[in-house]
């Protein structure tokens, strides 16, 4: 039982655009495959080397997610990454998943991106860091875990 679930479209899994992709049933431009994933080059890449890791569990977020399969999502990047990085010569790596519409999610099944970064590349993930007191983090401590 999740913890916590963002608000979004749900979709049933023999509806999932990324489950067909996982699972064979629609072409993709695969970079590595095994029992619990596929790797596929994004149709709509931030870099060159852009791609996704798709489990070919359903599970529309990391919330749904499997621990078991959770935890070898990690393996899977960082084999893939370093791949990338070899073969690429990329300058730099971000891994970036998304949970819920607001946070960005597309479509509603988890997914890791793996994206190459290159100098001046043009891309750019970040935020601008608020201010937060000893005294708001400690009550935003003690909210979280109660």
């Amino acid at each position: 039982m999740p913890l916590w679930r963002p608000g979004g479209k749900r979709v049933k899994k023999e509806d999932c655009i990324f489950c067909k992709i996982a699972n064979g049933e629609v072409s993709s431009k695969t970079l590595y495959e095994d029992e619990d994933f596929r790797v596929i080059l994004d149709l709509g890449p931030a870099t060159k080397g852009h791609a996704l890791i798709l489990p070919k569990e359903h599970a529309a977020d990391l919330f749904e997610l499997s621990e078991e399969t959770a935890s070898k999502v990690l393996v899977t990047a960082k084999r893939v990454a370093a791949r990338m990085a070899e073969k690429l010569h990329c300058d730099g790596m971000n891994l970036v998943q998304n949970n819920g519409e607001v946070a960005g999610q597309t479509v509603s099944h988890f997914h890791l991106h793996i994206i190459p970064r290159y100098q001046d590349d043009g891309q750019q993930i970040n935020w601008v860091p608020g201010k937060c007191t000893q005294e708001e983090l400690e009550a935003v401590r003690r909210e979280i875990v109660g």
